[in-house]
């Protein structure tokens, strides 16, 4: 019997060993044909390769672990390359800039809170060349915030909001919406590792306090892959049967309608933008799907504004106007988007002032 028992053991052991190296061997091969970026363990996995030797950084070398966000960039930057040959500051809380900003309302100025993800932030451009520094200059007697973190979904942006945002006591928050944030609302891994929302009669924050970079590298050899392959499986299968979709949609709803109501808590009145990206930066008029998912959630959203800065670069594009650099807008893209929340600010009553394109040079 007792050889029996042990025969039963080994083959068991062998059985696990077996599909547990046929599973890593699945996963590499997934990873390298590029069919997990819509899963946690892709971004999982490509950290974890990036960072073995330190463990330390998140993303960038400017970023910074945060419990409750995933990341953040690092405070009191000054003048760091980025982006081959861009400038990068930021204030003592970590955020864009060199200009400080106090808690608690702020009397004879209309101060602005802009939420975002890098085109936000201002990836691949300086300080000086992002939309809301743009927007400063338009607006002189307001007070923008950029609150931007390049790789943020809807999830982060509200937890930032609430967290930090709120704290400030703005009169507007304005949220730089974009489609490809959508996925990342499903993420518990994405730059880094993330806290995510599930969606049951109401949100409900999961993955809080975010493990440390140590710690994901010091476990990740023990996340047993079997479980992983299945749960790709599973993926895959919803992917398939539109299931997937449908979640991001109604989870994404609820993060923004979220949003909104916690802008209206601190006395805001909440703006979803639409940000052109890719394919939706060109001349044609036509909506573009995001645009028409945005504003279907508005309409039940009461309590928030929207609006698109897309039809003022169709209008530039046909002008012959170029403005992306790989991934992200060239600051002629950011200056555009200035002058759309500026036209839309002023012509809705929310700040005094003129619309029109910004007369000279860019500001150097």
């Amino acid at each position: 019997m007792k050889r029996k028992y042990l025969a039963i053991t080994v083959y068991v052991l062998f059985l696990i060993i077996l599909f547990e190296g046929s599973a890593r061997v699945a996963l590499t091969y997934l990873q390298k044909t590029g069919k997990l970026w819509e899963h946690d363990l892709g971004w999982r996995q490509s950290w974890v390769a990036r960072h073995k030797s330190s463990g330390r950084e998140v993303f960038y070398t400017f970023d910074i672990y945060d419990s409750t966000k995933g990341w953040i960039s690092k405070p009191g930057l000054r003048n760091v390359p980025v982006f081959k040959n861009r400038i990068l500051n930021t204030n003592s809380r970590g955020f864009r800039g060199t200009r400080e900003y106090v808690y608690g309302k702020q009397d004879g100025i209309t101060r602005i809170l802009v939420l975002g993800d890098s085109f936000t932030f201002g990836e691949e451009v300086s300080d000086h060349e992002i939309y809301t520094h743009y927007l400063q200059e338009l607006l002189p007697d307001a007070e923008i915030i950029n609150l931007g973190v390049h790789g943020y979904g809807h999830d982060q942006m509200l937890v930032l909001l609430q967290e930090v945002g709120a704290k400030y006591e703005p009169d507007i928050v304005i949220l730089g919406f974009l489609p490809a944030d959508m996925s990342r609302n499903m993420l518990g891994f994405r730059d880094f590792a993330k806290p995510v929302f599930v969606l049951d009669d109401e949100l409900v924050l999961k993955g809080v306090p975010v493990p440390t970079p140590e710690e994901v590298i010091k476990w990740d050899w023990l996340r047993p892959r079997i479980v992983d392959v299945f749960s790709v499986l599973h993926h895959m299968a919803r992917m398939k049967l539109g299931l997937y979709e449908r979640e991001m949609d109604q989870k994404t709803a609820a993060l923004l309608e979220k949003v909104a109501s916690t802008a209206v808590g601190v006395g805001a009145v909440p703006i979803l933008v639409f940000l052109p990206a890719g394919d939706d930066i060109s001349a044609d008029p036509g909506l573009k799907p995001g645009e028409e998912y945005l504003f279907s959630v508005c309409e039940n959203i009461s309590v928030a504004e929207c609006f698109s800065v897309r039809p003022m670069f169709a209008d530039r594009v046909a002008q012959g106007e170029t403005l992306e650099v790989i991934d992200h807008w060239n600051p002629v893209g950011h200056r555009i988007v200035a002058e759309a929340i500026r036209d839309y600010l002023v012509s809705a009553g929310h700040v005094p002032g003129q619309t029109g394109s910004i007369e000279g040079p860019l500001v150097e």
